[in-house]
């Protein structure tokens, strides 16, 4: 079955993850980028929001996940959000980025990512 997607790029929040103590202490910013799978068409065919998923409320929720509760890595930060990302009913897949952009990293560099893919089955 083909599925549609909703996509949503450059969430921004600041968080305190990180193994280091001064990420733990001073936070940074991290950003998100997700492509939520779903079938719209339920939703297209009666106009109806309670038929898809609420992408903003998605963006508050992840957000949340962001700033809460600190962990080692952004693995685990991925993890979460996918988590979260598929307790919508009508999600049945996430593909979600973490951008850190600030990672304490010693040499030039433009951002550090990790990318993940979950699903219902």
């Amino acid at each position: 079955m083909r599925v549609d997607r909703v996509a949503l790029r450059g969430l921004r929040a600041r968080g305190h993850h990180g193994v280091l103590p001064q990420e733990r202490e001073e936070g940074q910013t991290f950003v998100v980028d997700l492509v939520l799978s779903l079938d719209t068409r339920p939703a297209a065919a009666d106009d109806d929001l309670t038929k898809t998923v609420h992408y903003g409320v998605v963006a508050e929720e992840v957000e949340a996940v962001v700033r809460g509760e600190p962990v080692d890595l952004i693995e685990t930060l991925a993890q979460r959000i996918a988590d979260r990302c598929l307790e919508h009913e009508a999600v049945q897949e996430v593909e979600v980025v973490v951008h850190k952009p600030d990672a304490p990293i010693t040499v030039p560099f433009d951002d550090v990512t990790i990318t993940i893919s979950r699903s219902r089955v």
